[in-house]
């Protein structure tokens, strides 16, 4: 099942995927009370809206060791997961505009899968946890390369507003094989399957709620396969996983 946020006539408006139809819903589709209203077309051109809700932002790094090996040779995988935030100001739609801050001469693209809490969760193991994921979407953990480096953690190369592009759609399950595939200006750039993670998003979700409660909307992002590379003014990424579509963002810099 697959689900969309949108604005209609104005208003932020969940509705499920039907084929090219959808049927708008009540609430977030992981509410209690959610329930159908009435179909509506969604019409080319509609305005989407992040598909999550979320209270915080948490994000894993060093989640595939191509990746790792790729900023980091002489380093040793990691034995937990590493985990940081992106505040939910950083939040972007699919369609947004990433906006290059004048404080970093590098800013790097990095596709993910994102997950979706859809309910609470505090000290769950991987059951648990696999009931408490109600999906799946993906994200663009955007990174100030310079400044990540440069700081002593990660905040404000992580941080700046426009800077986590999720979308386009919410999927209850994950295709067969599942890919995830990065584009820039048409140009593949980064392709990995999520068997090639290290830690999986069941255990990722289970290892952050002993540190956290996780709250309904919540999202996490999974961590990023090898294939980072600085963005230019002009550029459009994209990010895509069959199943949930394919996430698109136009770069500029801030004025």
């Amino acid at each position: 099942m697959r689900f969309i946020h949108v604005l209609k006539d104005g208003h932020p408006t969940w509705a499920r995927i039907e084929g090219a139809a959808a049927m708008e819903i009540s609430s977030a589709p992981w509410s209690h009370n959610c329930r159908e209203i009435a179909p509506f077309t969604l019409a080319s051109g509609t305005p989407l809206l992040p598909p999550c809700e979320p209270t915080k932002i948490v994000c894993v790094g060093k989640n595939y060791k191509a990746h790792i090996q790729e900023l980091h040779p002489n380093e040793d995988l990691p034995k937990e997961p590493l985990l940081f935030l992106k505040p939910p100001s950083a939040l972007n739609a699919p369609g947004g505009v990433i906006l290059l801050p004048p404080q970093s001469q590098r800013v790097d693209y990095e596709g993910e899968l994102a997950v979706v809490i859809g309910r609470a969760l505090s000290w769950g193991n991987e059951g648990a946890a696999e009931q408490a994921i109600f999906g799946y979407t993906l994200a663009n953990d955007v990174t100030a390369r310079d400044l990540q480096k440069k700081d002593s953690q990660w905040t404000r190369g992580k941080g700046f507003d426009t800077f986590c592009p999720v979308g386009p759609w919410l999927a209850t399950e994950l295709p067969p094989n599942p890919t995830i595939v990065t584009r820039v200006n048409g140009a593949e750039r980064q392709r990995a399957g999520l068997d090639q993670m290290i830690f999986s998003p069941v255990a990722i979700v289970s290892y952050v709620s002993q540190v956290m409660t996780l709250h309904p909307g919540d999202i996490i992002l999974t961590g990023t396969p090898e294939g980072v590379a600085p963005l230019q003014e002009g550029d459009v990424v994209e990010v895509e996983m069959a199943g949930i579509g394919v996430l698109r963002n136009s770069v500029e810099k801030r004025r």
